[in-house]
């Protein structure tokens, strides 16, 4: 196994990006930004399949959100949109599950989003997906179910910011380095899970990931 397949064990950071897919910016009641909405979200929220989403106490509405995940290859530091996609490693499908309800009243009250989206089992990860696997990555289907039923069904070419737009950005302002994640944002269907749920994830035909969810 080579190095960054482990992105898991030895990445440091997840960089996420909100309302980068238009039609779940108008579920939500926001706008599309003029410029990537970035979060932090730490590499210890990373779980692998075997491993339960849990519920964090005090969360009454958990939601899952299914992304396409672009793992960094090399240090990546201002690097124009031209070149950004020699700086990708790998993909991975992952989950951006966030407590909705936190999000909400941290939201109100002018907070940050730490409790919401930073928590612990909050970014579910397949198995690292060779490059040389996916020939677009701006024309993959993401479909996330939950026991069963489709919740959520888009495309990546539906992304408001593609994927060099969105490297060339943060390495302006991050320095992206070996195993770092981007999560690229998540299409229309975001909804709620509760204890005892089955979330079923499928990139095409290219990889699938189950998890179970279970109180903490």
């Amino acid at each position: 196994m080579s190095r960054i397949q482990k992105f898991t064990v030895f990445g440091r950071k997840i960089l996420a990006v909100g309302r980068n897919y238009s039609d779940h910016a108008k579920e939500l009641g926001n706008a599309v930004p003029d410029t990537p909405l970035l979060f932090l979200k730490p590499m210890s929220a990373c779980i692998l399949e075997g491993e339960a989403i849990e519920i964090p106490k005090g969360c009454i509405d958990f939601q899952h959100e299914i992304e396409l995940a672009v793992i960094i290859g090399k240090k990546c530091r201002q690097v124009p949109a031209s070149e950004a996609m020699s700086y990708v490693g790998g993909y991975a499908l992952a989950l951006d599950m966030t407590a909705r309800d936190f999000q909400r009243e941290a939201s109100k009250k002018g907070q940050p989003w730490a409790l919401a989206k930073c928590i612990d089992t909050s970014c579910p990860v397949s198995q690292f997906i060779d490059p040389s696997v996916i020939s677009d990555p701006h024309n993959l289907e993401l479909v996330c179910k939950v026991n069963g039923e489709i919740k959520q069904k888009g495309n990546t070419k539906d992304m408001v910011f593609r994927i060099p737009e969105l490297l060339s950005y943060i390495s302006e302002y991050f320095t992206l380095e070996e195993g770092d994640m981007v999560l690229t944002g998540t299409p229309a269907g975001v909804g709620p899970v509760v204890a005892g749920d089955v979330i079923e994830c499928s990139l095409s035909d290219i990889i699938t990931c189950k998890f179970n969810v279970k109180a903490r």
